[in-house]
């Protein structure tokens, strides 16, 4: 088999920094690939690394360990204890002093970045003053580097991700009691879709998020893949209705995919004093800025006014930003979000030679079955007047020629 280029995580109990390094030596990364990381950061604390078989909930795979003289096992999965930490001005100064390889270290400083602008944003102080309590702590520093250095070690090209899940009740923070999903973990997650199972228990931390955010790109279900290796990282404690697994997948996507299965955001509002060009401009602003989609329907709304229903279609990660193109480019006053599912048909694109000139056209495949073609409008448009011919005759003569 070739190089697997693929890695994807599937999160049913979360994840954790610890986790998702376990889960990498589980896929056959070399401990001492960790060791050297962590020993070029100079910590002044002696550190001990250790791979371990476990069970969990019936599953065998690995943990991961990080000792210190004072504390035999720091118990990842509760990054939340109230560990002194270090400030993200100590930790940056810690990296970049660092003989780690520069695309880990900038993984790594990226990483801790996103956690400082989290902490920055909830307790409203500059990001250059924060202190971290938590994720300063030795376990999750190492976590970081320790992620990073995994990541770049297997080259792949893409990495993907089930839905994070989190617990619910609350969590003991340095700063107090909070509900579920902790402060920063939320803040972190911002954009990205997560979900909340009946678990009592913190099931991604921070750390988890950050790993989450830097590396993935999309989140969804796993299809059509070819899995070379399957690595099972364990999580601290034993779950009662689930084993505390992260599974990561190291493979190769199928280039034969069936349909596309993934999450997007509705962003919706209402318009009723909205003119048809103002409305025009904004819907193309939209696509200009990266919307997936955007459509007026017309509405009758109160007191008998005409008005218009605006759907923005985006990705996760995205709709913060389309949204407030929304309010400053319509009348708005306010929008709604809603996480639908979506499936998509596989796409290919070609261009075929027409006796009008080359068309370019999409086609769509249910597996292995060609049951959407679209010749593209601007092609259409142009050969049918340089011909002298209907349009309709273009389109039909690419449709047959690409079939």
């Amino acid at each position: 088999m070739s190089h697997p280029t693929h890695l994807h995580l599937a999160c049913p109990s979360g994840i954790s920094g610890d986790m998702f390094c376990a889960s990498l030596l589980d896929l056959g990364v070399p401990l001492d690939l960790f060791e050297k990381a962590v020993a070029s950061l100079h910590l002044p604390e002696k550190i001990v690394l250790k791979a371990e078989k476990a069970l969990r909930g019936g599953l065998a795979g690995t943990r991961f360990l990080v000792e210190t003289p004072h504390d035999h096992a720091h118990h990842h999965h509760a990054e939340h204890s109230h560990d002194h930490g270090r400030s993200w001005a100590q930790i940056r100064d810690l990296l970049k002093k660092s003989k780690l390889d520069a695309k880990v270290r900038n993984s790594a400083l990226a990483m801790f970045q996103r956690v400082a602008e989290a902490e920055a944003k909830l307790h409203g102080v500059p990001v250059e003053t924060v202190h971290f309590h938590e994720v300063g702590a030795i376990d999750s520093i190492v976590d970081l580097v320790c992620a990073a250095a995994g990541v770049h070690h297997l080259k792949v090209s893409e990495i993907t991700a089930s839905v994070p899940v989190d617990g619910t009740g609350s969590i003991q923070c340095a700063h107090g009691t909070f509900p579920l999903p902790a402060p920063a973990t939320a803040e972190i997650l911002r954009g990205i879709p997560i979900r909340q199972l009946d678990v009592p228990h913190e099931l991604t931390t921070p750390t988890g998020a950050a790993i989450l955010a830097q590396f993935v790109k999309k989140f969804g279900s796993l299809d059509s893949f070819a899995a070379e290796k399957i690595g099972y990282g364990l999580g601290t404690r034993e779950l009662p209705s689930r084993p505390n697994v992260l599974r990561a997948f190291l493979g190769t996507p199928s280039t034969t995919p069936s349909t596309s299965h993934d999450q997007i955001v509705e962003i919706r509002t209402h318009l009723d004093d909205i003119t048809g060009e103002h409305l025009a401009h904004a819907i193309d602003r939209l696509m200009t800025e990266g919307a997936l989609d955007a459509a007026a329907l017309p509405l009758l709304m109160k007191k008998g006014r005409p008005g218009y229903l605006l759907t923005v279609l985006a990705l996760p990660l995205d709709a913060e930003r389309l949204a407030s193109v929304v309010l400053r480019e319509t009348t708005a006053f306010g929008v709604r979000f809603e996480r639908v599912d979506r499936r998509t048909l596989r796409r290919e694109e070609k261009t075929v030679n027409t006796p009008y000139g080359p068309i370019r056209v999409k086609l769509g495949y249910l597996g292995d079955a060609l049951v959407q073609i679209h010749p593209e409008d601007a092609d259409c448009r142009k050969s049918a007047t340089a011909a002298g011919v209907s349009y309709f005759e273009i389109t039909a003569s690419a449709r047959s020629l690409a079939r």
